[in-house]
């Protein structure tokens, strides 16, 4: 059994903070394996603009020569909004311990999560740093120097800002279903 990062969210599009967050959770001696997990409709959305199985190929491709991370469509081919704590659960019948990432973004709503003060019992939480938001002391802090979001980038696309690993067909895809 091995000690994962579990590191999901939307991904919509993917960009390059989220491939720093992953290689700097590569680098903590705890951690044995990262699951990047894109959700199929984050639950606090109502829609996403690349469907689910586009943000998923990306994530397999930027991620497909690391040895140490696995892409997971287990939320994916559930095909609806999956609460978090319903990936831990599944996850913890193959893994020992979970460290359940987030994005210091999502602090102030976190006690909105589906069953929250369960779910805070089964993982232990790493809260990568962004906005110079304050991450309290009891959450393992992840350091990210890269000051980018999913929104932003929707709102004022950049592709200098996406993976190379996948940058032409992203940009393509953005520049043809996000026009604004």
């Amino acid at each position: 059994m091995k000690t994962i990062a579990l590191y999901g969210g939307s991904f919509d599009p993917p960009h390059i903070a989220h491939k720093a967050i992953v290689e700097a959770l590569l680098e903590l001696d705890f951690i044995q394996k990262v699951v990047v997990m894109p959700t199929f409709l984050n639950p606090f959305k109502a829609s996403f603009t690349a469907p689910a199985h586009l943000r998923l190929q990306w994530l397999t491709k930027i991620f497909s020569s690391y040895e140490d991370v696995e892409v997971s469509s287990y939320e994916v081919a559930m095909g609806k909004k999956v609460p978090t704590i319903e990936t831990v659960k599944y996850l913890l019948k193959k893994y020992d311990t979970i460290y359940l990432v987030i994005g210091a973004d999502n602090l102030n709503s976190l006690h909105k999560w589906y069953k929250y003060d369960e779910l805070k019992e089964l993982v232990i939480f790493i809260v990568a740093t962004r906005d110079k938001i304050a991450i309290p002391k009891e959450f393992i802090t992840l350091k990210i120097d890269e000051d980018i979001s999913s929104t932003e980038l929707r709102n004022n696309f950049k592709s200098a800002k996406v993976p190379k690993e996948v940058r032409e067909e992203i940009t393509q895809y953005y520049k043809e279903h996000n026009a604004r």
